[in-house]
C-alpha cells in the first residue's frame, strides 16, 4: 500500500463525530442469540480477498453462516463506513491503517475489542499498540510494513551498496546527469522525510507518563528535525532529485525511474514487490541506510488491522471473525497468498516467511521505525507537515521558517478541532 497516498486525504468533522458516536446502534440481548443463518459483510483491502478465501470457508462452514467478502481501498475504507454504517449497508468487519484507530474511537465507528489475553500476546509489541486508544483495544493487526530500500542490481551491486544517507549523496553527485539518479526518496513528505528527521531527534509527539501520543507536544521544528530537513534540501538544491518527484505525481515518477532503469536506488516499500517485479527489475531490497550521527535512519510503521463496525448487528460473531482472519495459522496463509508481512510475533522466525527479502528487510527496519500516532490529532499534521517539506525542496523556504510554519499551522487546527475533547 501507497501509506503516503493514504494518510494525508483524512480529515476529522467534529459535527460528523459527535452525531456517529450518538447514533452507533448497541447490540440487544436478542442480537446475541444464535448466529445461524447469519450473514456478515467483510471489507477487505483491494487484491487482497485471495488471501483469506480459505479462512472465510472454514469460519463459514464451523458457524454455518454466510460471509461477504468485498474489496475496498483500506485506507479508504472509515470514510466509506461513515456513510454506510448509518444506512446499514456497512460492514461487519473492516480493515484500516493503525493510524486511523484514534479517528475511528473518536467518531464511534469502530467497537472496543473484549479478548483473552493470549489473543493480544500473539502479536507484536509495535503492532497491538497501535490498536490501543486509552487502554482501549480496538483491532487486531493482520500485517505491518515499513519503507525500506530497493535497489537496482543491474546499476549497482550489494557490495557497493553505500551504508550511511550521506554516502548515497556523495554516490548521486557522481551518477546524476539529468535522466540518470543514484538515490532517490519522496522527502517532501512526511511519511518519508521523518526518517531523516527522526534520525537526528525529530519527532511529531512527545510522550506523556504513561507513554501516551501527547499533542501538547511537537516535534516536527525541534532542533534535530531542522537538522534532518537541511540535509534532505541539499539532495533537492544540488540537483540529485528531479523536479517532478515533488508534488502529488512525484511517488509515479519515482516509481517510474526505478522500474525504467534510470534510478540506482528508491526508497519505498513491500507494497511495490509484485509491481517492480512485473516490470522486470532485478532488484535487492534491504533496510534504510544510517546517518552520519550513526543511527539508522527511522521510519513509520504501517499496521492494518480487522476492526468490528459499531453498526454492526452481529457484533460478537464479527469479533469472532476478527479474531479467526488474523490468528497465526490464518495470518501465514495471508502471506502465502499477499506477501504483506503478518504481524504475528512468532511468524517474524518463521523459515517460510523469513525466505523473502522482502519480509527480511521490513522486520530488520522495523527495529528502528516508530508507531504512526493513531491520534485523531495526527490529521492535522500531514497537509502542514507536507506543505513545508515542498517549500524546503524547491528552495521557497529555509527548513526552520517552514518547519516553524508547519508547526505553528498544526497547532491552530488541534487547538480548533480537538480542544474541546
Amino acid at each position: 500500500m501507497k501509506m503516503v497516498k493514504k494518510h494525508t486525504g483524512v480529515m476529522l468533522c467534529v459535527a460528523i463525530s459527535l452525531s456517529l458516536a450518538a447514533c452507533g446502534p448497541q447490540e440487544s440481548s436478542s442480537e446475541k442469540t444464535s448466529s445461524k443463518g447469519s450473514e456478515l459483510v467483510v471489507w477487505e483491502d483491494k487484491e487482497k480477498s485471495i488471501g483469506i478465501k480459505d479462512a472465510v470457508a472454514e469460519f463459514e462452514k464451523e458457524h454455518d453462516v454466510k460471509v461477504k467478502v468485498v474489496e475496498k481501498p483500506y485506507a479508504q475504507q472509515i470514510e466509506d463506513l461513515r456513510m454506510d454504517g448509518p444506512a446499514g449497508t456497512g460492514p461487519d468487519v473492516l480493515t484500516m491503517p493503525g493510524d486511523q484507530i484514534g479517528t475511528a474511537v473518536t467518531e464511534g465507528l469502530i467497537k472496543e475489542l473484549n479478548v483473552e489475553k493470549d489473543v493480544r500476546s500473539l502479536y507484536t509489541d509495535a503492532s497491538i499498540q497501535s490498536q490501543m486508544v486509552d487502554q482501549k483495544l480496538y483491532g487486531l493487526p493482520k500485517a505491518v510494513e515499513t519503507t525500506v530500500l530497493f535497489y537496482n542490481k543491474d546499476l549497482i551491486s550489494e557490495d557497493e551498496l553505500p551504508q550511511t544517507l550521506e554516502e548515497w549523496y556523495d554516490y548521486s553527485k557522481k551518477t546524476a546527469d539529468g535522466s540518470k539518479f543514484g538515490f532517490l526518496a519522496l522527502f517532501d513528505q512526511i511519511y518519508y522525510a521523518q526518517s531523516v528527521m527522526g534520525g537526528y531527534g525529530g519527532y511529531i509527539f512527545g510522550k506523556d507518563k504513561d507513554g501516551n501520543d501527547d499533542p501538547s507536544d511537537l516535534g516536527i521544528n525541534n532542533e534535530g528535525a531542522v537538522k534532518g530537513a537541511e540535509l534532505i534540501q541539499k539532495f533537492y538544491q544540488d540537483g540529485l532529485f528531479p523536479a517532478g518527484i515533488v508534488g502529488e505525481q512525484g511517488i509515479n515518477v519515482l516509481e517510474s525511474l526505478f522500474t525504467e532503469g534510470k534510478a540506482a536506488a528508491i526508497i519505498s516499500g513491500p507494497w511495490n514487490v509484485e509491481a517492480f517485479s512485473k516490470a522486470g527489475i532485478d532488484y535487492g531490497i534491504t533496510k534504510l541506510p544510517k546517518l552520519e550521527n550513526g543511527k539508522n535512519m527511522s521510519s513509520f510503521i504501517g499496521v492494518k488491522s480487522y476492526n468490528v463496525s459499531a453498526f454492526s448487528k452481529h457484533a460478537e460473531l464479527a469479533q469472532e471473525l476478527a479474531v479467526f482472519l488474523a490468528n497465526e495459522k490464518n495470518s501465514k496463509k495471508r502471506y502465502e497468498q499477499t506477501k504483506e508481512v503478518p504481524a504475528v510475533q512468532s511468524l517474524a522466525s518463521d523459515k517460510a516467511i523469513m525466505k523473502s527479502e522482502a519480509a527480511r528487510a521490513v522486520t530488520e527496519q522495523s527495529r528502528y521505525s516508530e508507531q504512526t500516532p493513531n491520534i485523531p490529532e495526527m490529521n492535522e499534521i500531514w497537509t502542514p507537515a507536507d506543505s513545508a517539506l515542498q517549500t524546503i525542496a524547491t528552495g521557497k523556504a529555509n527548513p526552520k521558517k517552514a518547519l516553524d510554519q508547519a508547526a505553528e499551522t498544526a497547532k491552530g487546527q488541534m487547538k480548533a478541532k480537538h480542544s474541546g475533547k
